[in-house]
């Protein structure tokens, strides 16, 4: 008898990068402040999948996402001085990549979704090969049906699954929506994503 594949798990919490990337990220991003040009080269393997994910919530055509992908890099070259907290690189990161989707997507450059591109978050070095099949799995699964929700609630849990302290503000003007109605839009669009994957077999 076949072993049952293991269920999906959604967070309906606070949502929040994996603390083991965003500690990734911020070792990284502190061994190139310190003159470690491969630091720079691991925080652009950590963080580009992440960034491609966000990136993707705004309907970016391939080309204008590689731009948008890339300038949030170049920015990060100009002001890493200005990042006081390593910590806080990743949130950095993925709050750049959201405002310059937003800029290049109101340029009218906002057009049919992309390809899907699978987030693939750097496991801990300790895991097992089986054990990073599994959660690679798991992950694949549930942004899987998030692609099969409403547009707004790919947008809004795209964003906010990535972001410590989502800005509420800016996040309430490229949606379109009051930024008191985040809060529960976000509640709903989780419900449902639960009731998808519920349905499908997955939790």
């Amino acid at each position: 008898m076949a072993a049952r594949r293991p269920a999906a798990r959604v967070v309906t919490g606070a949502s929040a990068p994996p603390d083991g990337l965003w500690a990734d990220a911020s070792r990284a991003f502190v061994r190139w402040l310190d003159g470690d040009p491969s630091g720079l080269d691991e925080l652009v393997a950590v963080m580009t999948p992440v960034l491609w994910h966000v990136v993707r919530a705004y309907r970016l055509p391939q080309e204008a996402a590689e731009d948008v992908v890339q300038s949030t890099w170049l920015a990060l070259v100009r002001r890493r001085t200005a990042i006081a907290d390593p910590a806080a690189v990743g949130g950095w990161l993925t709050t750049t990549a959201r405002r310059e989707s937003w800029r290049v997507a109101k340029a009218g450059q906002h057009v049919a979704p992309a390809a899907d591109e699978e987030l693939a978050a750097r496991l801990p070095a300790e895991s097992s090969a089986e054990t990073s099949a599994v959660e690679a799995d798991s992950r694949h699964r549930i942004w899987s049906a998030v692609d099969a929700l409403p547009e707004r609630c790919q947008r809004l849990l795209r964003v906010v699954a990535f972001e410590r302290r989502p800005d509420y503000q800016s996040l309430a003007s490229d949606l379109d929506m009051p930024i008191g109605s985040i809060g529960p839009t976000r509640g709903r669009c989780l419900a449902k994503l639960r009731v998808a994957l519920v349905q499908a077999g997955e939790i």
